[in-house]
């Protein structure tokens, strides 16, 4: 249980992390130039022709002007170069445009609304996480605070929300998936009776609905079914001492697939009708489409494999935290190097929990170990989808992994929390001098990131001496240092590298 004094800070905790979202959000909306988000062009014209021509549009072959689109990005998107032959994204499902098509009326088609309603649903997704951790980590307010908070002020993320694009739906809808496939785990009981499977079947309904609209919204969402029938699974078999029978167990499958599949079968059989069998996704079409995109195989040709391997993790790792632009805005090294010290604590914390939580595993509710469970497996889905992608295009793009932020940032929050523990201070410490030492020895190191190092050991082993009254302040302070981070890329990187010339 966290200190009481972390309850009552709980209570403004969350709507300063909103507030702080919303405006860091509306600059990056403002002051982003003209189109220069990933994919902003083709996403923008699907809201156009749905609000002009009020049909769904047909992705046909032509819509990626390969050429066209590098002319137009290298000269920065200038007035006289139309933004209108981008159409690449016309096979998405219709959701996020729909819902974006009433701004684009009221904002007579201009850009900053439909960024505005990005930001909105993003702001919407800070909510579900907060909930979803306060439902996996109850009595841990400054957990889901960790976790909500790195998923703000994530500066990659916070771009994207304040861009036109599906990706803040889709990510709405897959945590809101979680969340009720949580409370599905937390609600099994020890002794069913009629009651709690009517409320289990409501709860399937609800989650199968939810589905519904995710398949409508974005493919990454796919993992959700896996996921959902996996908890399913684990509450029959393991939870609940009184399980069903198969008939029972059928029954609650057939609660969440058939609302799922009533919604998505629609989208589905359209697609069949425009593209072929079996493209119920339009995605054979779109691969037909973007013929201009770089392969993976090509690339391994021309670079070889281990080339292939570096240039994936070290642009993974770039463009998860900030690789702004379509990918041609890099941030100083110095951040990125003081980026990947902050995520070195958050994997050695998060180990060091997983160790304590493992010793005391039989403690800890049945639900709440599935749950975690749950969470995991919907991060490597998310994970092995961005790996399997790149089998085919060259596309080492960190934000694809934004689909597991939910357990993402719970897995930071908990690991920049142990890592800061006043106990662990001085292992933390000497931990980070030894790593300075090695590396300076084996590989030798720029002298800032030696500084940083360093300096990070003196202000831990001064974190040891510190009341116990300051410890939310220290445990809050890897997510203050994000938000200067956030100011710094959209004014030092963004706006004077992708401006107009």
């Amino acid at each position: 249980m966290d200190h009481p004094v972390t309850a009552r800070q709980a209570r403004w905790g969350l709507p300063a992390i909103l507030i702080l979202y919303l405006a860091l959000g509306s600059l990056y909306a403002i002051y982003t130039p003209k189109w220069q988000a990933p994919d902003e062009p083709a996403h923008y014209n699907y809201v156009t022709f749905l609000a002009k021509q009020h049909r769904f549009p047909i992705l046909k072959i032509g819509d990626y002007p390969a050429s066209y689109l590098e002319e137009v990005k290298a000269a920065r998107f200038p007035g006289g170069m139309g933004v209108e032959p981008i159409r690449y994204e016309f096979h998405q499902p219709p959701l996020y445009y729909l819902l974006a098509v009433p701004a684009f009326w009221l904002g007579g088609g201009a850009l900053l609304p439909l960024r505005l309603v990005s930001l909105a649903i993003g702001a919407a997704l800070l909510l579900i996480v907060y909930w979803t951790v306060g439902e996996v980590a109850p009595g841990r307010p400054l957990v889901a605070l960790g976790a909500t908070a790195f998923v703000a002020f994530l500066p990659m993320h916070l771009a994207m929300t304040a861009a036109v694009n599906n990706d803040s739906l889709a990510e709405l809808l897959l945590a809101l998936g979680l969340l009720l496939t949580i409370r599905y785990l937390r609600d099994a009981r020890v002794a069913g009776d009629r009651a709690d499977r009517a409320r289990e079947r409501r709860l399937l309904v609800l989650l199968g609905i939810t589905t519904g609209m995710a398949f409508l919204t974005k493919t990454s969402d796919y993992v959700i079914p896996l996921v959902v029938l996996t908890a399913i699974a684990v509450r029959h078999l393991w939870l609940e001492a009184d399980p069903p029978c198969w008939r029972g167990t059928l029954l609650s499958v057939a609660c969440y697939l058939v609302p799922a599949a009533a919604l998505g079968m629609p989208w589905w059989l359209r697609n069949v009708a425009q593209y072929g069998f079996p493209d119920l996704l339009g995605l054979g079409r779109h691969n037909e489409v973007v013929a201009g995109q770089l392969r993976t195989a090509e690339f391994v040709a021309q670079q070889g494999a281990a080339r292939l391997l570096h240039d994936f993790a070290v642009t993974t790792f770039h463009s998860f935290w900030g690789q702004f632009g379509w990918m041609g805005v890099l941030l100083d090294q110095r951040l990125y190097q003081a980026l990947a010290i902050l995520s070195t604590m958050a994997v050695a914390g998060f180990l060091l929990w997983l160790a304590r939580a493992w010793s005391r595993r039989a403690a800890a509710p049945s639900w709440q170990i599935a749950a975690g469970v749950i969470l995991a497996l919907s991060g490597l889905l998310t994970l092995a989808t961005y790996v399997w992608y790149n089998t085919g295009f060259l596309q080492h793009q960190g934000r694809y992994l934004f689909p597991a932020l939910l357990p993402v940032g719970l897995g930071v929050a908990l690991g920049w929390r142990e890592a800061l523990r006043r106990d662990r201070a001085l292992w933390m410490a000497a931990a980070a001098l030894a790593a300075a030492l090695g590396i300076e020895v084996f590989r030798g190191l720029p002298t800032w990131t030696l500084a940083m190092l360093v300096g990070l050991a003196a202000l831990l082993a001064v974190r040891r001496f510190l009341p116990p009254k300051w410890d939310a302040a220290i445990q809050a302070c890897p997510y203050f240092l994000l938000l200067p981070v956030d100011l710094a890329c959209l004014f030092l990187f963004i706006v004077p590298q992708l401006g107009p010339r």
